[in-house]
Parts: C-alpha cells; structure tokens; sequence
C-alpha cells in the first residue's frame, strides 16, 4: 500500500477494460484519480465504484478545449496533476486500398493527436506539481507491423517517437514520460470491438505465454511507472506482451 500515496492522476478511457484496472490499481495504492473518458454512464458509474478518491469528468480527447476542461477539473478537485495516463484509444481495420481517409484520420485523432494534447496540455500542471509522470499507452503494434491494421499500427508508433522525444524536452522539468506496449490483452476492445478477431486469436495463442494478458497485469507497470520508484526511467518503452515481440 502507498507507493504512490499524494498522487493526483488523471487516466483517459478509464471507464473501462485497461483504464478502469489502472485508475483501480493507483487508487488502490493511494492515488486520487480522475477518471475520463466518453462514455458517461459507464464512466460515472465506474469512478462511483471505486470510491471518494476517483471522479469522473466527459472527456473527448481529441478536443484540445476538452483537455484543459479535464485539467482544471481535475485541479478542483484535487490539486495539480502528478501523473497523466494517455491510455484512451481506438481501432479500426481494412485493407489499405479501399480504405477510407476518414476513417484512417479518426484512428489517428484519437489515438495520436489525443496524446500531443494530453502532454501539452498536463505540463503546467506538472509544473505546480514539481514534476510527474506521463505514461503513454502504445501496443506491441507500435513495435511490430500486422496486415489490416494500417491506422492503428500508424498511431502507436507514433506514440512511441513521440514519448522518446517528449522524455528529451521535459526531463529538465522534472517530467518523466515512458510507453507501454501491451499485446494482446482481454479488454472490450479486443473481445467484442475488434475489427480482425481472427489476427488478435493468432497473436495470443503464438505467443510464448500462450494466451492473452489481463488488464491487472498492464496495471502493475503502470503503477511501477506512475510511482517514485521508477524516477531515473525517461524515454523507454515497457512491453508487456507475453513475449510475442520476442520471437
């Protein structure tokens, strides 16, 4: 208990699947948490759950005024931000020649531009704070190329670039940020959104570990990188994949 006890977070998608597990596992451990995400009933309901330290804020966070909205709420209600967890995301499949821009560019809005915003906008916080950690949810896709998943694949290495050169410009603040690389974990993404169940199956069951991953176990890295205990990592990335990258 209490390794991360002061802590203020702010956690994206946390309604559910991974981003429920995490704001649970640092509430658990004595952070305050606000809990963000669009779907409002589930999320209400979640932060309800899980006590007086979690709050839940509609956030869209592909919206920049939304962002400074999520912020400043989060500040109200419990002071300026330590941790930001960039875990909100989206997917989308199909083969690339018929494709449709539309569709392509809202993968990237927010899965991508959300975390730009993010960063930017938590950095005055942080600056209140004394520092904190920013932990950016990738995927093993951000690592490794798969058929179908173009905009996907797209969105998660650039999470990757762009954790490595944000860890550069804010290290002099006192700001850490790090990515995670989950596999294939059993999320609502993955067992009822997912647009190629067919590859998610054939990457769990080839990985060494042999199965999927739960969301407790993305969790505990996330809570190893929003704590004190992790202050001289900077830049790097966390796979948790069951050793599917590994081969």
């Amino acid at each position: 208990m209490g390794r991360v006890s002061g802590k203020i977070a702010i956690v994206t998608g946390g309604a559910r699947g991974m981003g429920a597990a995490f704001a649970k596992r640092l509430i658990d451990e004595g952070a305050r948490v606000m809990l963000t995400d669009v779907l409002e009933a589930e999320g209400m309901a979640m932060a309800a759950s899980l006590g007086d330290n979690a709050r839940f804020v509609k956030h869209d966070v592909s919206s920049e005024a939304q962002w400074r909205q999520a912020v400043a709420a989060t500040e109200t209600a419990f002071g300026p931000v330590s941790v930001l967890v960039n875990n909100a995301g989206t997917s989308f499949g199909g083969m690339i020649e018929t494709m449709e821009e539309t569709a392509f560019r809202r993968v990237i809005d927010i899965n991508q531009v959300s975390v730009f915003l993010g960063i930017k906008s938590v950095i005055p916080s942080m600056r209140r704070a004394g520092g904190g950690s920013i932990i950016n949810i990738s995927s093993i896709a951000g690592i490794v190329g798969n058929p179908g998943v173009l905009p996907y694949t797209a969105s998660k290495f650039a999470v990757r670039g762009m954790t490595k050169s944000a860890a550069v410009e804010l290290a002099s603040l006192n700001i850490r940020v790090n990515s995670i690389h989950p596999g294939i974990i059993n999320t609502p993404m993955t067992t009822t959104l997912s647009v190629n169940p067919e590859l998610i199956a054939q990457v769990a069951a080839s990985s060494p570990a042999a199965r999927p991953g739960e969301p407790d176990e993305v969790a505990a890295v996330v809570l190893m990188l929003a704590s004190d205990e992790s202050r001289f990592s900077t830049g790097a990335e966390f796979v948790v994949d069951g050793g599917a990258t590994c081969q």
